[in-house]
């Protein structure tokens, strides 16, 4: 997500702290620096101009000049610029006082649209604990009703479906059969066209004014770069939209939809979909992902996750695995919980961006370092139930069978062992601290590639599953000022 962009501000940025004491001059070079970065990234050259003249004005001064450390001065100026650009967002829907709340989704076919329809059916029940009711009115797509039933059936959500009635009169009938229903929220699934014409604005027009949604939300693909921008300005002239939902944000390596849009149009972005999962849907945040675009990570979305993974565990099972780590007690079984808990929240390459300096690593990995996790699921899958209690057991004829049901080699069982062995301290320590300390702990193994890329990634070759020796002796330093303590307070007692 938004490589091009980051990899061009953040050299940008570099730059102008390598340039020692900041003058107009150098501040000016950098800015234009800036510039070409955002327009790489597909940034729409109005939308350039103007967050460049609004960052020169504020950096170029003497309050900036003169400043303790102006470098750093000058980053918060372009994090805030950006914030501003994509920003400020309402994010929440404008529910209904009386009746059901009727949100409109349209698009463009190949926005993502439909699939579009299921997320936010399922954000809205687990987050804003709502009922809602997915209405086929896509009538023009062949297999759009279908396709609205098979993810209604996997998310629990019903779907209205009618026969032989047009667009507007489906979306009315959903409306009017709510109560009986039982729901609170209808969704709209509207017709799309491969391009803006004027029989899909009629249609959407009619809809619009005859059904009276409490909000209209256009799903965009944030890979067509400017067309995305377009689309957004067409369809808000016509319908007057009250948000967007951008999808597939986590294959834009450029990001340039994502800064314009807002700018362009006067329409804020409201959901962005980061995944191909129904699950992959989060609120539009400017601040959080003015961070990310700085390199600067995201724990508060990190943190989220997390807390989403935990409620929807149990609870008696969590406080056990909690009351385990604190005693140094886990076992591979819950090695392989963690590992599954970490998959479901996304990709490593996801996980990485939302740490602190992360971001650094994430150029490094490869497909087959994506797929590490769960190639160390499958190992622990292929060991029985006391191999996974008592690791100590497992031999080396043991390690032949656990590689042979795996479909690894025995030295990688090994690793998986030595890395399980090492990463226990680690664990238990983690266990003990504060939810502050765990989060600067975390945000000092994004600072470290090389730490994080022991904890994380597998070993095949040269790589190794393991913490990286300079951690190990840190470890041993902070253990060896710990016994030299307690010698000296021996000392004074006598």
């Amino acid at each position: 997500m938004f490589e091009t962009l980051q990899k061009g501000l953040t050299e940008a940025l570099r730059k102008l702290r390598r340039s020692g004491r900041l003058t107009e001059s150098n501040i000016r070079d950098g800015l234009q620096e800036v510039r070409r970065a955002l327009l790489e990234a597909d940034v729409h050259y109005q939308v350039v101009n103007d967050f460049i003249r609004r960052v020169t004005e504020k950096a170029v001064g003497q309050q900036v000049i003169r400043s303790i450390n102006p470098s750093e001065q000058i980053v918060k100026i372009v994090y805030d610029e950006l914030v501003a650009l994509m920003g400020p967002v309402d994010a929440d829907i404008h529910w209904s006082s009386k009746g059901p709340t009727v949100i409109m989704l349209c698009g463009l076919q190949g926005s993502g649209k439909t699939t579009t329809c299921g997320k936010l059916a399922l954000f809205l029940r687990r987050h804003r604990n709502k009922r809602p009711l997915l209405v086929a009115a896509d009538l023009q797509r062949p297999a759009a009703v279908e396709q609205l039933q098979t993810l209604g059936e996997q998310i629990g959500v019903p779907v209205y479906v009618e026969s032989n009635a047009t667009p507007v009169q489906v979306c009315r009938n959903a409306v009017a059969a709510a109560d009986e229903l039982r729901v609170d929220t209808i969704i709209l699934d509207t017709a799309g066209r491969l391009h803006v014409d004027e029989e899909l604005m009629r249609e959407l027009s009619d809809i619009d004014r005859l059904v009276q949604p409490n909000e209209v939300l256009l799903v965009v693909d944030a890979m067509t770069g400017q067309v995305a921008v377009e689309v957004a300005r067409a369809f808000n002239e016509a319908l007057e939209l009250d948000g967007l939902i951008m999808t597939k944000l986590d294959g834009d390596a450029r990001g340039g939809a994502a800064l314009s849009v807002k700018a362009v149009t006067g329409v804020p972005i409201k959901f962005v979909g980061v995944g191909e999962k129904l699950d992959r849907l989060e609120l539009f945040r400017p601040e959080r992902m003015a961070s990310r675009i700085l390199g600067a990570g995201d724990l508060m979305t990190l943190v989220e996750k997390v807390a989403e993974m935990q409620r929807m565990q149990d609870e008696e099972e969590l406080r056990r695995q909690q009351e385990r780590l604190a005693k140094g007690e886990i076992s591979l079984e819950d090695f392989r919980r963690a590992l599954s808990q970490m998959e479901k929240m996304g990709s490593l390459q996801e996980i990485l961006q939302l740490i602190p300096g992360g971001s650094q690593l994430v150029g490094e990995l490869d497909v087959e370092d994506t797929k590490e996790l769960r190639r160390l699921r499958g190992i622990i899958d292929s060991m029985t139930p006391e191999e996974r209690r008592n690791p100590a057991i497992i031999d080396g004829s043991r390690r032949r069978r656990i590689a042979a049901g795996s479909g690894t080699d025995p030295s990688e069982v090994g690793q998986l062992l030595k890395a399980f062995n090492g990463m226990r301290p680690m664990l238990k320590q983690m266990a003990q601290m504060s939810l502050a300390s765990r989060l600067k702990a975390l945000a000092g193994l994004g600072t470290n590639p090389g730490v994080l890329a022991g904890l994380l990634r597998g070993g095949r070759g040269k790589r190794e599953l393991v913490p990286t020796k300079s951690y190990q002796q840190r470890m041993e330093e902070r253990r060896a000022k710990k016994r030299k303590k307690r010698k000296e307070k021996r000392k004074r007692r006598r």
